[in-house]
């Protein structure tokens, strides 16, 4: 439905003057709380909508109940070619008509193996899984199996999964664990730094680079506040890296594949000896993959680093990473993500100024950052500067007028963002700065 026939006033959706009910959707809820903790199956979606969904397509949410919503949180990153690209969909179901899981090897996973390192240029081999944590954790043991070092250097802010070896918060300024139930010694091998300050690496380096064996990152900070690295820093990580034996891991679950074929690797010019990728990766579907050099990859080949599990390499993980990489490759979406992004953030910014609210508005044309504030950010700290807990407020009146977005301010940009959703985007944020407004 496009935005002229329905109106949003006060939170409650209208239909030619009437209310549509959440009945079904609060039904829903209701079950899921007797049966999963707060309803949900991952705390990310804690926070989240509560509105249940009962289809989507391209760039739209609808839900049980008739609504429907227009979606710039692409399921938290995945849906890069919009909700159940036909293609892809085709694809994997009639690949799975042959078996799912066979416990042997299978044509698909080899060819989902040449176009992955095809298209990121600089990776002789890969290893398929199911998430990005699972890759993170297989990058993490090959680097120390390689080096014989136990230490990681990681950064302030940067996600790398919910186990309890990389999950972190802050603390009275202080970095630790991030949940109950954590065991917190498991974070002892890890030295924490803040990003964008080559300085700061190379004088750790210094002091205690013979015991380090990795540096894991985001390359750019897409998680918290879509930042981009300063201007030659992913060189100097590089260069300190190689010269301390140190293996450097690119964490591009989110920006892989999302910033064209190569991913940041590409987009900035730097090769790292490990990359971890997923979300944009299959489509939506729920594939991962740790990326490497030749001569630490073989590590797993030899049996000498164990990396296991049943649904590695399924049939509809692969058959979804050949579909879509193909897709990809024959029609590349970033200048239509370019020139959506632009017009939307253009007029977010617009908007803003209109009515008087100080909205910052920054980042990449496949994920940008939206926020209350304005303050140069290049780190997690500098991020901090901005008012994020009015931005997760406001998050919440988008939600209410139809926009499906994230509390913490990323917006995901797919390829089935177009001209029509465009006019829908803005008119629906302009209801919600009126209504924020009145509140």
């Amino acid at each position: 439905m496009i935005w002229p026939d329905r109106a949003v006033w006060k939170g409650m959706s209208m239909i030619k003057g009437e209310p549509l009910s959440r009945a079904r959707s609060e039904e829903l809820r209701l079950r899921a709380l007797e049966l999963t903790p707060g309803g949900v199956h991952s705390n990310v979606r804690l926070s989240g909508g509560t509105d249940f969904i009962g289809r989507a397509k391209g760039a739209w949410l609808h839900t049980v109940d008739g609504r429907d919503y227009l979606d710039y949180l692409l399921g938290q990153g995945p849906n890069f070619l919009g909700h159940a690209p036909d293609d892809v969909v085709d694809e994997v179901f009639e690949a799975c008509r042959r078996g799912v899981i066979y416990g042997g090897q299978h044509e698909l996973e080899v060819v989902a193996s040449e176009l992955v390192c095809q298209a990121l240029g600089w990776a002789d081999m890969v290893r398929f899984g199911v998430s990005g944590t699972e890759a993170v954790q297989a990058a993490l043991r090959l680097a120390r199996a390689v080096t014989g070092r136990t230490d990681v250097v990681r950064f302030e802010g940067h996600y790398h999964g919910w186990l309890d070896n990389v999950l972190t918060a802050q603390t009275g300024g202080v970095w630790g664990a991030a949940s109950a139930g954590q065991v917190v010694s498991h974070l002892d091998d890890f030295l924490v730094l803040p990003w964008n300050d080559a300085d700061a690496l190379a004088t750790l380096l210094e002091q205690r680079g013979e015991g380090v064996a990795a540096v894991i990152m985001e390359p750019v900070m897409i998680n918290a506040g879509v930042i981009e690295p300063r201007s030659g820093y992913l060189e100097q990580v590089r260069h300190l890296c190689s010269q301390h034996g140190i293996v450097l891991i690119f964490d591009e679950v989110i920006s892989g594949f999302r910033l064209g074929l190569g991913g940041a690797a590409e987009k900035y010019n730097v090769a790292p000896d490990l990359a971890t990728y997923g979300k944009a990766l299959a489509g939506g579907f729920p594939v991962a993959a740790l990326a490497g050099r030749r001569e630490l990859m073989m590590r797993f080949g030899d049996g000498e680093v164990n990396h296991s599990g049943t649904f590695n390499s399924s049939v509809m993980g692969t058959a979804a990473v050949v579909a879509t990489l193909r897709r990809l490759t024959s029609d590349p979406p970033c200048t239509r993500i370019a020139e959506h992004s632009a017009e939307l953030t253009a007029g977010i910014r617009g908007l803003a100024e209109k009515h008087s609210l100080p909205l910052r508005v920054a980042g990449l044309p496949a994920a940008f950052h939206v926020s209350f504030g304005n303050a140069e950010v290049r780190d997690y700290r500098s991020l901090q500067l901005l008012d994020l807990a009015r931005y997760e407020r406001f998050s919440r009146c988008l939600l209410e007028h139809g926009l499906w977005v994230a509390g913490r301010g990323v917006w995901y940009v797919s390829a089935c963002h177009g001209d029509a959703e465009l006019e829908v985007a803005l008119t629906r944020f302009e209801k919600a700065i009126s209504d924020w407004t009145e509140r």
